[in-house]
This record gives structure tokens, sequence and C-alpha cells, in this order.
């Protein structure tokens, strides 16, 4: 059964690039036929989206379309993925449940995990040995923990347990928190850190609106983050949404930097730049939308 998400007719998504010190977007590709969701970055000025089920990359500015990754073995994809420090290789979290590794060349893949959980990845340690992931059991989508296992695979390490869901781990640029999106405090998803060992769990954003995936940045101590209006449920598609850029670890104090429609797809896993002056995210248009009125 396939369950990648499709364009809607006459939608079209477009994604683009942010520079956080001009505090512009650029759009580097639009399309209406395939729905590209969430970008990495990687060292070379590639991005590296999911679509239609498959992974793709395509220049960051823009100068080569996406183009299909001849993965050989693996199942369809969703659109949880990150890359290697080195950008070597991806891991990759596919519908059946499971983690691959692969390289962004293509060629065969290696399951990673072996347990009967869902495994949804969001990070990589700095050093590349550990993988960050939410793991769901039953199909329970509102009952999501936190995870570690080696990038080799094994036996999978609890970081939470109970009162969740949680979603979205990321290791920050030095490995000593993992940042992760939480329904913990308040019943709606906040922004949140945890170290690597399980303790030291701290909320960071305090807001009305439903805050998710944060992606802190390689340099320095900025980070994005998705935010819904007040009340959203869960992470879905195609709402008015905000990418609020902290700046200097301050988190309280985090500013829209764009106005989108988007949401699920738009951000889901680290996008920055490797020095830390843009990240990417796609947004999702019909021929209502007029993004100029926000």
């Amino acid at each position: 059964m396939a369950y990648a998400r499709k364009l809607a007719d006459g939608q079209q998504c477009r994604v683009s690039t942010y520079d956080i010190v001009e505090r512009t977007s650029t759009v580097v590709h639009t399309s209406s036929a395939v729905l590209f969701e969430a970008p990495n970055w990687t060292r070379d000025g590639q991005l590296v989206l999911n679509g239609d089920g498959l992974l793709w990359t395509m220049a960051a500015d823009g100068s080569s379309p996406p183009r299909a990754v001849p993965f050989i073995g693996l199942p369809e994809l969703n659109n949880d993925h990150v890359l290697a420090p080195d950008s070597s290789s991806i891991y990759l979290s596919a519908n059946d449940g499971h983690l691959y590794r692969g390289r962004l060349s293509g060629g065969p893949v290696t399951r990673i995990t072996t347990d009967d959980r869902m495994h949804f990845l969001h990070g990589i340690s700095p050093d590349g040995s550990t993988l960050a992931y939410v793991g769901i059991v039953n199909e329970q989508w509102d009952s999501g923990t936190l995870w570690t296992i080696g990038a080799d695979g094994g036996k999978s390490t609890p970081l939470t347990t109970g009162d969740g869901p949680d979603d979205g781990p990321e290791y920050s640029a030095d490995g000593t928190w993992i940042y992760f999106n939480t329904e913990r405090f308040s019943g709606e998803a906040q922004i949140a850190r945890i170290r690597p060992n399980g303790g030291g769990m701290e909320q960071l954003t305090f807001d009305d609106r439903v805050n998710w995936f944060p992606h802190p940045s390689p340099v320095g101590d900025h980070a994005v983050y998705l935010s819904y209006p007040p009340g959203t449920e869960g992470h879905p598609a195609d709402l008015p949404v905000e990418l609020r850029l902290v700046t200097d670890g301050e988190w309280k104090s985090a500013q829209p930097a764009v106005f989108l429609t988007g949401g699920q797809g738009t951000i889901n896993v680290n996008s920055w730049s490797p020095d830390g002056r843009h990240f990417a995210y796609v947004d999702y248009l019909t021929p209502a939308d007029a993004l100029s009125e926000w």
C-alpha cells in the first residue's frame, strides 16, 4: 500500500531557502507534479528531499532540478531522514516502520532496526554514532516517545516514557542536548530539550501556539522551528504557519521569520546549511493563496 502524500488539484509546492542575515527567502524550485517535503542540506550544496515515497537531491541554489536517488531494496519512504555528519550517507525512515542507511549516490540499503515498534527518525549525534527517533507501538499515534539507537543498529534505549506524546528529537551541534517537541507540559506541543542520557528535561517555549520540530543550527546558538496556530492538533498540512527563528539561544524571544501555507512537510527535519546562514523549507500553494496578505 502506498502512503506518499500527493499534491491536490491545482496545488504547487515551492522549495525555498531563507537567509538569516538578509532576512529574505529565495524560491529555488517549484513543482506541480511532485509533493516535495522535508529538506536536508548537504556539505556540497545539495538539498535532499522526500517526494512520492522516494528520496531526491537537487542543487540548493536551484541550478539543477530534483533527481530521484536510485536506491535498491528500499521500501516507500516517509519524510523523516537525516544526513551523516560528513553527508556521505543518509539515514531514512520507511513506511514499513523501520530505519535504513544508504548512500546519497544510491545503491543497496541496510536495514538498521529489527523490533516491532514504528521508528520515525529525526536526529544523529555529531560524531555519527547514535540516532534519535520517535517510537510508536501498535499505531498509537498519540503515544510517541523518544529513543536512541546505534547508527549500526542494536538495542534501542528509551529517553522518555509515558505522558507524551513527544516528537522531533534532534541533537545540538555540540551533542550536549536533544531538542524536541512535547505535549507533556501544557497538553499542546511546546519545544523542550533533554540530555542524551535522558536527564535534565526543560521546557523552552511557553506561548499559546503549537510548536513543532526544533532545528538547532550547526553554527552558534540559532534555531528554527515550526509554529502552528493555537489549538492545532498534531502537525497537519496546509495551514497558515510560521517558521520562528531563535537567536543566541533566546527561545522565549523567538521571532517569526517566514509566514507560509504548510505544516506537515515544510521543515520536518534539519535543513540548515553547513555554515548556519540559511535554512530550507517547503510551502504548498493553491490558486486561492495570497501570501502577500499575511
